[in-house]
């Protein structure tokens, strides 16, 4: 009897439970042209259907977060796909949403500039050999960002306060993107500070 190849040993499968936090990514990813069309074609910004699809999406960033803490199992695609998604679908509504007079072009800049500022951080910590965590204060920021511009799109044009609900979001996104170059910029001095003693 010929022994299967290793890569196709039971014990090296990935279990299904395993593989539920990166399938609901691929499909964040997927609702994307969907989503981009309905809230596009909506009048001020005020659209149901759009809403309701980004409120799906936003479940799911929360739900293979916890599923993939919850199992233990993390891999190259959900550390590099989820936050590409999370990325993808809150600029989007928040370009899209500028485009129909609901969002500040001031806001808009701040959010974009953020991710390229993040986007450099990370890529030197990597570089570096370190990875950053998701802090608390992100997470809270996501969630409260992600509300805002869900209840802006179930909103009529003349209903301020759920943007006034981003605005918040997007403060604290910037404050945590301050913690991020913090974070990355002592390291940076600790790892210089070792070099120097040895």
């Amino acid at each position: 009897m010929v022994d299967a190849p290793q890569s196709l040993q039971p014990s090296e499968a990935v279990p299904l439970r395993n593989r539920i936090p990166n399938a609901l990514t691929v499909a964040r990813l997927a609702v994307l042209p969907l989503f981009w069309v309905l809230l596009w074609q909506a009048p001020d910004g005020h659209s149901v259907a759009a809403g309701l699809v980004f409120a799906a999406a936003s479940l799911t960033d929360w739900f293979d977060g916890y599923l993939a803490r919850r199992f233990h199992h993390t891999s190259r695609f959900g550390r590099l796909a989820d936050p590409l998604a999370d990325r993808l679908l809150i600029d989007s509504a928040v370009l899209i949403l500028w485009s129909a007079g609901r969002i500040a072009g001031l806001a808009v800049i701040a959010i974009f500039a953020r991710d390229v500022v993040l986007l450099l951080g990370f890529r030197l910590a990597a570089s570096r050999g370190y990875e950053l965590s998701v802090i608390y204060l992100g997470k809270t920021a996501t969630f409260v960002m992600m509300a805002g511009l869900g209840l802006i799109m179930f909103t009529s044009g003349s209903t301020q306060w759920p943007v006034y609900v981003f605005y918040v979001g997007l403060g604290l996104s910037l404050l945590a993107g301050v913690v991020y170059g913090v974070t990355v910029r002592s390291r940076m001095r600790t790892e210089a500070r070792q070099h120097e003693v040895t």
